[in-house]
């Protein structure tokens, strides 16, 4: 009877084990339910949406206003087209500005969203027109090599190497 009771005891952490894994995973790829009351659907438009992927948070001062719910690629303006989920408490104006952040150096992407100051608020179905791309890391780093390789002379001194050094007055 003891060992019965050690199998059960086992089974049972083994169950809550997977069970805590499957929630994590659930959690990690944004699939848990979003707690959005009402919503309304806004569109935007960018050149580059980076890793944005769809269930992303749409973020306003920090606080999740809203999801991605559609990620499509537009063929007449070469834009990727992003519809978003937004909360009906949260009205924003019509020149509201629209950004892909990242959660930290290397953490996941969100939309951020900075209302404007008109007194006219979007509706269901509108589209955000002030908009700012991703910051793609390999594009930064690719600019500062770009930059630092332009900045040599010809002859292997770069040009604070080639101007004469200041004397110290000391």
């Amino acid at each position: 009877m003891e060992r019965k009771a050690i199998d059960l005891w086992v089974g049972i952490f083994v169950v809550l084990g997977v069970a805590a894994l499957f929630g994590l995973a659930m959690k990690a790829g944004n699939l848990t339910s979003n707690n959005l009351g009402d919503t309304y659907t806004l569109t935007a438009a960018f050149e580059n949406i980076g890793g944005l992927k769809r269930n992303a948070p749409v973020k306003s001062a920090g606080v999740v206003i809203g999801r991605v719910d559609n990620i499509k690629f537009d063929p007449t303006t070469y834009e990727a087209v992003v519809a978003l989920k937004i909360d009906k408490r949260f009205q924003f104006s019509k020149d509201t500005n629209a950004s892909i952040l990242t959660a930290g150096l290397l953490g996941e992407q969100y939309l951020g969203i900075e209302t404007g100051g008109e007194s006219v608020n979007l509706k269901d179905g509108d589209k955000i027109s002030h908009t700012q791309d991703a910051m793609v890391l390999e594009k930064l780093i690719s600019k500062f090599m770009f930059n630092k390789a332009s900045e040599g002379t010809g002859d292997g001194k770069t040009t604070t190497e080639s101007e004469p050094k200041a004397k110290s007055r000391l």
